[in-house]
């Protein structure tokens, strides 16, 4: 079986992702697509507790079918886990499945700081999706700007936000009260 191996924060997990692995699973990119929180951020940025992020992750996947899943394999991997020794450890243990690692077009310029990215470009076909702002991905429709930062900062001033999440994902971060901390000044976003 081809697995999409799709990567991030999900801080919160968005619409944006779920059209990026709908459009994988429908044209035929991938039989399946497995979300992969990390469970650290390499660059330090902040994030919701590990658990609310996996719990809205499988919130997205419940959503779009059975042939999306949630990979929590980061929680019992060295911090931090580079990219490339998460995917050697979900090869060896899934040695059954092609797996290719999903990349938008917004995080291809920064592939060259990766660690040992030769290894992973050879291991792991990229499946690089476009994104509004960013150069065109030649076989790939732009899927829009959403931000998860957009949305936290939106979360945090009482701004609207149901039309950028899953129906689900908005009732866990309204339940745990997610990212309601006050904003940095320079927040763009108003309500």
């Amino acid at each position: 079986m081809r697995v999409a191996i799709y990567g991030g924060s999900f801080n919160p997990p968005h619409v944006g992702h779920a059209m990026v692995a709908s459009w994988i699973r429908w044209t035929g990119r991938a039989d399946a697509v497995w979300l992969l929180p990390a469970y650290h951020h390499a660059f330090e940025k902040v994030l919701a507790p590990w658990e609310a992020r996996v719990r809205m992750a499988q919130a997205l996947a419940d959503t779009l079918g059975p042939w999306c899943r949630v990979e929590r394999i980061e929680e019992v991997l060295p911090v931090p886990s580079y990219t490339v020794n998460t995917l050697g450890v979900l090869a060896a243990r899934h040695p059954q499945h092609e797996l290719q690692l999903v990349v938008g077009a917004d995080v291809l310029s920064q592939l060259p700081q990766w660690r040992e990215v030769e290894r992973l470009l050879a291991s792991f076909p990229l499946i690089v999706v476009g994104r509004q702002g960013w150069p065109a991905v030649e076989g790939a429709p732009c899927f829009p700007d959403v931000s998860s930062t957009e949305i936290r900062e939106r979360v945090a001033i009482g701004a609207g936000f149901a039309h950028l999440v899953p129906t689900a994902v908005r009732a866990i971060v309204d339940e745990e009260r997610l990212y309601r901390s006050v904003l940095h000044p320079d927040c763009r976003v108003t309500s």
